[in-house]
């Protein structure tokens, strides 16, 4: 049985070091540094975290209906089978390293730099605003109902799945390798460029020249705004698309069909092979 602390207070440097079997409830941990660090089974309720580095190298950690402030900076790292559930994070880097971790209606705000060099999250409901290189080299893991306003979100990527996701965000999937989205809408200038077997299902995309770069790229019924234009320069791509594409450059193999190409541009600026097939319908 857990050890239960309840209204309680800490500051200064690891006030919890290495505990074991507990339930904080409504605890508030305030200035220093590593309130929590190197702890094991762990349930958090109702607390408030103002301190930095506060769960540092735990395992078995269950957060609910809790807060992270804008001071508690660099919060999360280094974690093995976390969970964060009804939890605000105010703080910027809050997220790195972490293995096995689980994310259920989680809002993060000012998220700059989270979720670096992560495996096997597993994320539903998550709304990041704020964010620059969110998911950096993160692996093997499945996000759900994502919504995300920044710039060059799941840089190195690898082996993400996502769904019914909102994407703000410039130069996302940059480098990415075995990334599929599904029923999304992506918005953001230079999506996917350099990206290796990147897959896109009935997604929404816009943003100027997106999908260049890349290789075995696949999109299977996409639509394209107005504003996505010179897609598919240099890139090896299998794409069937509803609806009109504004225009397309110099693809260099596989195959492109639309039901309507505003304006084809192949050139001698081509790569080879430089036998992309572009089909349209109408």
């Amino acid at each position: 049985m857990k050890q239960i602390i309840s209204n309680k207070e800490y500051s200064g440097e690891r006030p919890l070091y290495q505990t074991s079997s507990l339930r904080l409830n409504n605890i508030i941990i305030r200035e220093g540094e590593s309130a929590l660090k190197e702890c094991r089974q762990l349930d958090i309720v109702d607390s408030l975290f103002e301190g930095l580095y506060v769960l540092w190298e735990c395992a078995d950690v269950h957060c609910v209906n809790c807060r992270f402030t804008t001071t508690s900076r660099a919060s999360v790292w280094y974690g093995k089978r976390l969970r964060f559930t009804n939890c605000t994070i105010e703080s910027h880097k809050a997220f790195r390293e972490l293995r096995k971790a689980k994310f259920e209606n989680v809002k993060i705000y000012k998220g700059g730099e989270v979720f670096w060099k992560c495996f096997h999250l597993d994320i539903n409901k998550m709304t990041i605003n704020f964010s620059e290189y969110a998911f950096l080299q993160t692996r093997h893991s499945v996000i759900k109902n994502l919504i995300l306003h920044g710039k060059y979100c799941f840089q190195y990527a690898t082996d993400i799945e996502i769904h019914n996701a909102k994407l703000d965000t410039k130069d996302a999937f940059w480098n990415s390798e075995n990334c599929t989205v599904y029923d999304s809408e992506i918005n953001g200038e230079y999506l996917g460029w350099y990206s290796n077997n990147l897959r896109l299902v009935r997604c929404r995309i816009s943003g100027k020249q997106p999908l260049c770069y890349a290789e075995n790229l696949v999109l299977e019924d996409c639509t394209f705004a107005p504003d996505a234009d010179l897609c598919f320069e240099h890139s090896d791509v299998k794409a069937t698309v509803k609806g009109m594409i504004t225009s397309v450059k110099n693809p260099k193999s596989g195959h492109v069909v639309a039901d309507k190409i505003g304006e084809l541009i192949l050139n001698d600026q081509c790569k080879e092979p430089h036998n992309c097939q572009i089909t349209t319908r109408q």
